[in-house]
This record gives structure tokens, C-alpha cells and sequence, in this order.
């Protein structure tokens, strides 16, 4: 009678007495795996790939224009607040409001593309495909910027922001050209590896997308880190106000910036991201 009883209880025949909808409530309940991850951002990938010029141009347009949000919410914050030690801490959730916009719109960012895309490539790699992501990285970093000059012009020329506002921007817009090459380059590799972990979490986040994306552009705002898309609001403001040169906004903020978001993104998330599943999905 005991030696029934425990054999009742053992794991194998206690996972067969599972109903289906028991099984699914634990499929539901159980965190997916990384190449479940992989798949799903790899699938979507594909299809951006296959998303014809003019699509990812106003996507990338779109965008640009949403991440001026980044720059204008902090700066209204930076008026209204008091001078303080906490000050920093709340004008950086204003950063994280043009990211929102721009994921949960689903926009084309550049720097999301240095996952998106890549795990495709990777995961089947041939010169067709190459040439497929470089022109999505091309269209939708060349949209991305133009939006953002065409944002930064308002700001500068125009009345739609008291000047108070407007010397915020500039303000805190300086640190942007602050930094020697060398560190500009390390703060981008941050952002950009950020900006990338934050898409490879969005397929497991469910419900908590927005919290996410919160979580990790307040990061980057709090460390000072340069994003390419953003930062180049903060940069094309000071040529256009003349606080920065064109040279200075290319060789100061724009190369240093984009190599390190790519680097960021492409090695420390696509690859490494991608070399925990490839024996997986060999399988």
C-alpha cells in the first residue's frame, strides 16, 4: 500500500496526470528560453528586411522626429524644477519619454537595428543578406538624422518654446560635444549595448514593455551615455545656434557616437546573444 502510494508520487507520473490546460498554465508561467527569444526577434528581423525603401524612410523620419522628445521634456523639467541634488534624477525620466514614443510606435531607430537585423545575418549568413542590412542601416540612419536636424531647426529658430526652454537645451546639450573622442566612443558603446539588451528583452516583457524601456533609457540618461539618434537633437541644436561647427558635430559627436553605439549593439548583444543558442538551434 505505501510502495503504491509513492509511486503515485513520483515526478514522471505526477507530470502525466497534468491536464492540458495545466500544461499550458505552466508553459504560461515559465520564462522563455533564449533561442525562443532569438526566433522571435530574428523573425521580425526578416521582415524589416524585407520592408521596401520608402516604408523604412518614413519609419526612420517618423522616429527621428519622436526622439526630439528626449531632449524637450528634459529641458522643460530643467525650468521648472528647483536647483538641487536630486535635480538629475528626475529631468532624466524626461529622456526616456522620445524612446517610448519611438518603440511602443514601433519606429525605426537605428540603433535597435544593430539587433534586429543582424540575428538574420547571422544566423544564415550570405552577401545578399549583408547587403540587405546595409540598406536598412543606411536608409533608416540617414532618415533617422535628417529628422533630427529638421527638429533641432525648430527649436533653434523658431518661438514654440519660451526661451527659457531653449537655453536649457543648450545647456545640457554642451555635454554632448564635452567629451574626447576616445570617451565619447566608450559612453556609446554603453548606449548602444543598452539600447540593444532593451530589445532583446521586449519579447519577454509582455505587459511590461513601457516599464522596460523606462528602465533602461533612464540608465542611459543617468550615465551620460551617447545615443547617436537623440544625442544628434542635442548636437545639430548647437551648430544651429552656433555653439558647434559642422566639423565639431562630425567629428566630435557623430563617428565616435555611431561606432560605439554599433559596436555596443552589434557585439555585446547580437553576438554574444546569438553564440548562447546557435548549438541550440543547430539542434
Amino acid at each position: 500500500m505505501v510502495e503504491q502510494d509513492a509511486n503515485r508520487l513520483t515526478p514522471a507520473a505526477s507530470a502525466d496526470d497534468l491536464t492540458s490546460g495545466e500544461r499550458q498554465a505552466v508553459d504560461h508561467q515559465s520564462r522563455p528560453s533564449a533561442a525562443l527569444i532569438h526566433e522571435t526577434i530574428r523573425a521580425e528581423g526578416e521582415r524589416e528586411l524585407e520592408r521596401s525603401g520608402f516604408a523604412l524612410m518614413m519609419s526612420g523620419l517618423a522616429a527621428g522626429l519622436s526622439i526630439g522628445f528626449s531632449v524637450v521634456v528634459p529641458a522643460i523639467l530643467i525650468v521648472a524644477l528647483p536647483d538641487s541634488s536630486w535635480k538629475h534624477l528626475l529631468t532624466s525620466l524626461g529622456y526616456t519619454i522620445g524612446f517610448l514614443i519611438v518603440v511602443l510606435g514601433r519606429q525605426q531607430l537605428f540603433t535597435e537595428n544593430t539587433l534586429t537585423p543582424v540575428l538574420p545575418l547571422l544566423r544564415a549568413p550570405s552577401w545578399h543578406r549583408f547587403a540587405l542590412v546595409l540598406r536598412l542601416w543606411g536608409i533608416v540612419l540617414a532618415s533617422n538624422i535628417a529628422a533630427t536636424w529638421a527638429f533641432s531647426a525648430v527649436l533653434a529658430h523658431t518661438s514654440v518654446f519660451e526661451p527659457e526652454i531653449r537655453a536649457a537645451i543648450a545647456e545640457f546639450s554642451a555635454s554632448t560635444m564635452a567629451s574626447p573622442f576616445g570617451t565619447m566612443f566608450l559612453k556609446a558603446v554603453f548606449a548602444g549595448w543598452l539600447i540593444a539588451l532593451m530589445v532583446w528583452l521586449m519579447p519577454a516583457s509582455g505587459d511590461s514593455k513601457p516599464f522596460v524601456i523606462i528602465v533602461v533609457t533612464y540608465v542611459v540618461a543617468m550615465g551620460h551615455f551617447a545615443h547617436i539618434i537623440a544625442g544628434s537633437v542635442e548636437a545639430s541644436y548647437l551648430v544651429h545656434v552656433g555653439a558647434a561647427t559642422l566639423q565639431d558635430y562630425a567629428f566630435t559627436f557623430f563617428l565616435p557616437t555611431l561606432l560605439g553605439n554599433m559596436l555596443g549593439g552589434i557585439a555585446l548583444v547580437a553576438c554574444f546573444n546569438f553564440g548562447q543558442v546557435a548549438p541550440e538551434l543547430q539542434d
